[in-house]
């Protein structure tokens, strides 16, 4: 069966749920921005963090255990369109400072879950709607409701449009909601939503060298 695989650039967005934006409100007026963000807060997620659905994905030594941030990826078509969407699992290390993410706990090798298939933008009338879940060796962990970003998918694309341009073929992920699950090596975990194909893969340890 053929999976699915971004052909350009995988964006990340922070700050996107309105409870991840309350949680972080009172680092937003010190320094060094000494103020909320105006603009989308973008990431990149490198082509080396990519893992195919199914995929067993390395926790680098020493790394006890890894932050879940299960996501809706945009898949972007021509003149902004957006041509589908695909569940991603945008896995990091976890760390203090969410307005700019180091690399070194962002894109580790493997660290991005894509889902088996992308779903046809027309098969999703109201991103709004879209409900997901995490599951965690079998057990629900979150429940993200997709209502309750500050900028809504239509909105966020039109906000990236002002000040970059996205290509077709590009990922733009909506955001990740407060209280991410923690995962250990060993576990499985799954992101599901109705509608979607569901996301699997198993956290492994790093093989020594």
């Amino acid at each position: 069966m053929t999976t699915f695989l971004p052909s350009g650039t995988v964006y990340g967005t922070l700050l996107n749920f309105r409870a991840e934006r309350e949680a972080m409100a009172a680092q937003m007026t010190q320094p060094p921005y000494k103020a909320p963000p105006q603009a989308p807060v973008l990431y990149v997620k490198t082509a080396n963090t990519w893992s195919p659905h199914g995929s067993e994905i390395a926790v680098p030594h020493g790394v006890p255990e890894v932050e879940v941030g299960a996501s809706v990826g945009m898949v972007m078509g021509d003149a902004g369109r957006v041509a589908g969407y695909v569940l991603m699992n945008d896995l990091s290390i976890p760390h203090a400072s969410f307005f700019r993410p180091p690399v070194k706990f962002k894109c580790v090798d493997g660290f991005l879950g894509i889902g088996p298939a992308m779903l046809d933008g027309a098969q999703v009338p109201d991103p709004a709607a879209i409900r997901a879940e995490v599951h965690i060796n079998g057990e629900l962990k979150q429940s993200i409701d997709f209502s309750q970003l500050v900028r809504p998918a239509e909105r966020l694309v039109a906000d990236v449009l002002d000040f970059m341009t996205l290509q077709p073929g590009d990922v733009l992920m909506l955001g990740c909601d407060a209280g991410r699950p923690l995962a250990r090596p060993g576990d499985r975990i799954e992101i599901s939503a109705p509608g979607f194909a569901t996301l699997g893969s198993t956290l492994v340890a790093e093989v020594a060298a």
